[in-house]
C-alpha cells in the first residue's frame, strides 16, 4: 500500500495520515513501526531489494566461469531494472532526490550501493582468481553496471512510449564483451 502511494503521489505528496487510512489502521500504529515518512519510504525500498539480492546472489555462482556469471547477473539485473514498477521508483527517485535528499540517500543505500557491493564481492574474487585483471573490484562492478543499463533500459526509462528498442540479450553480450576487454585477465 506505501509503494503504491509513493509510486502514484511521489513522495512530497504521500503522507503518513493518508497510508494509515488506505490500510485501515490509525496513524498512530503506523508511526510505532515507522517514526518517520523516510524512515518508511527506506522500509518500501528494502522490501522490494530483498528478492532481487537473493536472485543477485544466484547469479553470481561461478558456475560456467565468469562471462557465464556476468550473463546472468546482467540478466537478472535488466530485467529488474526493465519492469514497469522499477522504472516508476527510478523516475520517483530523480525527481524528488534534489527537493528530499534523504529519499535519494535512502534509496541508494538500500538499492544501488548494496547491488554494487554485491557485485564487487564477486569481482574481487574473480580478481583474486585472476580470472579478472587485478583493479578496484568497485569500480568494476560500477563499469558493468552502467555497460548493461546503456542500452534499451535508459531508452525505455527516457521514452517510455518505444518499444521498439528493447533487446535484453543483445545489450548484456555488448555490456559483457566491452567490460571484458577492459577487465578480462590479461594473457601472455
Amino acid at each position: 500500500m506505501a509503494e503504491r502511494s509513493f509510486l502514484e503521489r511521489g513522495f512530497a505528496d504521500t503522507s503518513m495520515s493518508t497510508i494509515a487510512s488506505e490500510l485501515g489502521g490509525s496513524k498512530t500504529t503506523l508511526w510505532s513501526y515507522f517514526p518517520s515518512k523516510d524512515e518508511l519510504f527506506a522500509a518500501v525500498i528494502d522490501s522490494k531489494i530483498e528478492a532481487f539480492r537473493r536472485v543477485l546472489d544466484e547469479a553470481l555462482i561461478p558456475t560456467g566461469g565468469t562471462t557465464a556469471a556476468l550473463s546472468r547477473f546482467g540478466h537478472a539485473f535488466l530485467n529488474k531494472m526493465m519492469a514497469p514498477q522499477s522504472i516508476a521508483l527510478h523516475r520517483l527517485i530523480v525527481a524528488e532526490a534534489g527537493r528530499f535528499p534523504t529519499v535519494g540517500e535512502a534509496f541508494s543505500r538500500c538499492g544501488p550501493d548494496r547491488v554494487r557491493a554485491r557485485l564487487a564481492r564477486y569481482m574481487e574474487e574473480e580478481m583474486a582468481a585472476r580470472r579478472l585483471r587485478a583493479g578496484d573490484p568497485l569500480t568494476a562492478s560500477r563499469q558493468f553496471i552502467s555497460l548493461v543499463q546503456a542500452g534499451c533500459y535508459f531508452d525505455r526509462l527516457w521514452r517510455p512510449l518505444d518499444t521498439l528498442r528493447v533487446n535484453i540479450d543483445e545489450d548484456v553480450a555488448a555490456a559483457i564483451e566491452t567490460f571484458m576487454r577492459a577487465w578480462g585477465p590479461v594473457t601472455p
